[in-house]
């Protein structure tokens, strides 16, 4: 299962680390990554791939909606299919 992870917040060091690593420790494979930085505003599209994760996508969620809150991050965690009906022209 792929998913999408939204990330968007004000610039600081350490948020595709703080992403990746959560990623990593649950074997999670990051697939793309696209970022960019204007004016001190952070915002990233993240896509993974689920398929040997260890844990479920609701439990990502809430790891990484909890991580982003404490440092000032909206941070969203979507299966892909839910992502690209969200963001169909």
């Amino acid at each position: 299962m792929k998913i999408v992870i939204t990330v968007v917040g004000q610039d600081r060091v350490g948020i595709i680390a703080m992403v990746s690593n959560i990623l990593a420790d649950h074997n999670i494979n990051i697939l793309n990554i696209n970022q960019n930085i204007v004016d001190g505003f952070f915002n990233m599209v993240l896509i993974a791939d689920m398929a040997a994760a260890t844990i479920s996508l609701k439990e990502l969620q809430q790891i990484l909606t909890s991580r982003g809150e404490a440092i000032g991050l909206d941070i969203k965690v979507q299966h892909e299919d839910i992502f690209r009906i969200m963001h169909r022209i």
